[in-house]
């Protein structure tokens, strides 16, 4: 289905849990172990950090291969690089992935390859906070069919053991891509034909229960407490709400997560 705006506009229903503390990370550290994890399997990095002020052919190729291979680079002072205290680190710390992650466009590969079948619907996190939330979605993504799941790079919790262990598994059974800017891959997405759904608290919105889920379809959810940032709504084509009772208008992120996939799977069966 080719993308346009002929439909009529039909906004997430988010929890208000704010993010808990995180169990602590697996880290590689040293220019040599680093490199060696990035050639290996760039989707099982997180982000690099580089400290403040160090220099070196070393490190700059490693920088520039990072980034070639769409792994988040930054850069912070020695105190701020997360290690302990006496290890060589060399000035560059790498945060592992729970499971692996690809960059976006190894799903805009998907897409544009005729010879798979492509996904009905995509699952899209907007700056989720809380590891059990967003493991617990990744769980309901699973069971109702939602594969495809895009995650902001930057803003959202790590993929850590708490995520891994709230989705009971369901992580090594999805799809999940990091994005950078979540704006322009929802464009792309448009263009591969897809519908962008995104989901508020406002009742005035659609609901989800009369909305027309049909076609090629991407739900975004927004983060505990704040919902979808501005230019995440501007993009996209629907907002859809549940529908509640009287004065109560939020629900827990996971729980309405978990209500809108599966009313969507509901009366669109694959």
């Amino acid at each position: 289905m080719t993308h346009n705006s002929s439909r009529e506009n039909q906004s997430s229903p988010v929890g208000t849990a704010g993010p808990e503390p995180e169990s602590a990370e697996d880290l590689v550290w040293g220019v040599h172990p680093v490199q060696e994890a990035l050639e290996k399997d760039p989707t099982t990095i997180r982000e690099i950090t580089v400290q403040q002020g160090k220099t070196g052919y070393r490190l700059q190729r490693l920088i520039d291969l990072a980034r070639d291979q769409g792994v988040l680079v930054r850069f912070a002072s020695t105190d701020r690089l997360g290690v302990p205290r006496h290890c060589r680190h060399q000035g560059v710390v790498a945060r592992l992935n729970a499971v692996r992650v690809f960059p976006f466009p190894h799903l805009l590969e998907r897409l544009a390859d005729h010879s798979q079948e492509k996904p009905r619907t995509v699952l899209a996190l907007d700056s989720l906070q809380d590891p059990r939330n967003l493991g617990s979605i990744l769980r309901s993504a699973l069971a109702a069919g939602f594969s495809d799941v895009l995650m902001t790079r930057e803003r959202s919790v790590p993929l850590t053991g708490t995520v891994v262990r709230a989705s009971a598994g369901a992580v090594a059974h999805l799809h999940l891509y990091q994005v950078g800017n979540l704006v322009d891959a929802l464009d792309s997405l448009k263009k591969h034909g897809y519908w962008i759904y995104g989901t508020v608290t406002e009742q005035s919105a659609a609901s989800i229960y009369t909305v027309d889920f049909s076609g090629p379809i991407c739900v975004v959810i927004g983060s505990e407490g704040k919902g979808l940032r501005p230019l995440v709504r501007k993009q996209s084509d629907f907002l859809v709400t549940i529908p509640m009772q009287a004065a109560f208008n939020s629900l827990n992120v996971s729980v309405a997560a978990a209500i809108v996939m599966f009313e969507i799977v509901r009366r669109y069966p694959e």
